[in-house]
């Protein structure tokens, strides 16, 4: 199978985390956790500030990815690339509202017969802090169901 991409291919996605984002990603996953929407309740922690979901922080890999399967389709790919998942996601460092973070998707093995390719992935702060790694698994699926 012609999966259109090979080992070494990179993306990569930067963004600076916002207040609207917090907010939005509560609504959007239902956790209301107060380390995520309550200043004050924050500021009483640890961190002493509100810091970012864990998903949010994940769901920035989502455009890298989607960003390698646009590329693979373009160069002939046979069949849709789709996420098969993450694995051995670590949350490293926490993430706050105002920080710059890049989010690093590099193509490590591409497996024709299978029709899967596996990355490493990670996301990083401005400032060069790693707050996340994972694994990521795409699966070129050739039919319908």
């Amino acid at each position: 199978m012609r999966l259109g991409i090979e080992a070494g291919a990179e993306e990569r996605f930067t963004k600076m985390v916002t207040e609207r984002d917090l907010l939005l990603t509560a609504e959007i996953t239902g956790d209301h956790d107060p380390l995520h929407v309550d200043e004050a309740y924050a500021a009483r922690t640890a961190y002493g500030q509100r810091i970012a979901h864990g998903a949010l922080v994940l769901g920035l890999l989502s455009s890298t990815a989607s960003r390698i399967a646009h590329r693979a389709i373009a160069a002939g790919a046979e069949g849709v690339p789709v996420s098969l998942g993450y694995d051995r996601v670590r949350f490293l460092a926490p993430v706050f509202v105002g920080d710059g973070l890049t989010a690093h998707y590099r193509v490590e093995s591409v497996d024709p017969a299978r029709g899967r390719s596996e990355a490493a992935c990670e996301v990083v702060k401005a400032d060069g802090t790693r707050c996340l790694v994972a694994r990521h698994i795409l699966k070129w699926v050739t039919e319908s169901r």
